[in-house]
């Protein structure tokens, strides 16, 4: 297997990977402000159904958007001062 049918599969795979998880996040129905204020309730006195996975849902949600921005953050800087040609 060369190097371009690698990296071929790699962007296929992920283009499927965010394609499903977009139709997925799509068909959730917003709640409403009263769920919410419920949901709140018991995520703050860590009452929820599965509470722990909740947890660690949130936590990685956020570890991802911390990540995105890092990387958006040093895109840019990239486009302001790119590396020397060679490195």
């Amino acid at each position: 297997m060369n190097t371009r049918n690698i990296t071929l599969r790699a962007l296929l795979l992920a283009s499927a990977l965010g394609l499903g998880f977009g139709v997925a996040a799509c068909k959730k129905e917003e709640p409403t402000p009263m769920e919410k204020a419920e949901e709140n309730v018991k995520d703050a006195f860590d009452a929820r159904p599965n509470e722990q996975l909740k947890d660690a849902g949130e936590d990685a949600k956020s570890a991802m958007e911390n990540a995105g921005d890092a990387v958006e953050q040093k895109a840019d800087e990239l486009k302001q001062d790119p590396p020397p040609a060679g490195q």
